[in-house]
């Protein structure tokens, strides 16, 4: 089986997409699955929508990206978060607000036996997230394939369940065994959250799942965002990666 990448979280950071891509053709992997949240945050949604179209073999949709269509309620957004959305909803053209209608909540692939979805397997459209182990139980029951591939919590982490229902997480990377089954949070390309400005993104390989992480421009989608007068708590975390 060919080695493929599964990413999530772009959040309309541009930079950050391109050195991710750039990241994944060196490496000679040309399947791509994104995971949603395409937009909300960054400065550059457009462009981003462009690349993910022509890259990405699965197109799922995140809560921002319903948002910015007005498919899903944003009174539990924040102030910031809130902010991007009717900067984005201004900015987005009518074929890329288009385009984003037509994303998938969830998908699989048989092909590889994944499952695809930006928040929970389990209730999909309630943008939960998956912090426990406990949590984690609840939603391997939700999905029948080996793996499950998620962002929204821009948290990277691999759970693996056994044969005997018995869970434990990696961090960097795992060798998959035959008889378990995993959930793979791939992190974000565009708005890390885990102490690690560098984008963020998983490649599996024969058994192997990386987290990779790959540098990016930081300051250049910096002054995008303070030239489009987005809030300055979305501009300096980027520099901090939470």
């Amino acid at each position: 089986m060919a080695p493929y990448a599964v990413i999530s979280d772009v959040h309309s950071n541009l930079h950050a997409l391109l050195a991710v891509i750039e990241d994944i053709e060196v490496r000679g992997v040309s399947d791509i699955y994104f995971c949603g949240d395409i937009v909300g945050y960054g400065p550059r949604p457009n462009e981003c929508i462009d690349i993910i179209k022509r890259r990405c073999k699965v197109l799922i949709a995140g809560n921002h990206d319903w948002a910015a269509v007005g498919y899903t309620e944003t009174e539990y957004f924040n102030e910031n978060a809130m902010a991007a959305i009717e900067w984005t909803r201004q900015t987005l053209s009518d074929e890329h607000m288009d385009d984003i209608k037509e994303f998938k909540l969830f998908k699989s692939d048989p092909e590889i036996n994944a499952f695809f979805v930006h928040a929970t397997p389990k209730d999909p459209d309630q943008w939960d997230y998956l912090f426990s182990l406990s949590n984690a139980a609840v939603n391997f029951k939700s999905f029948k394939q080996k793996l499950c591939f998620v962002g929204h919590s821009h948290t990277p982490v691999i759970i693996e369940m056994d044969s005997a229902g018995n869970m434990s997480t990696a961090w960097d990377r795992t060798e998959m065994q035959e008889a378990s089954r995993y959930i793979v949070n791939v992190g974000s390309v565009g708005q890390p959250r885990d102490g690690d400005p560098r984008a963020s993104y998983a490649l599996v390989s024969g058994a192997e799942i990386l987290l990779v992480r790959v540098p990016y421009d930081v300051d250049k989608t910096q002054q995008e965002m303070a030239e489009a007068k987005l809030p300055v708590r979305l501009i300096e975390r980027l520099s901090y990666g939470h």
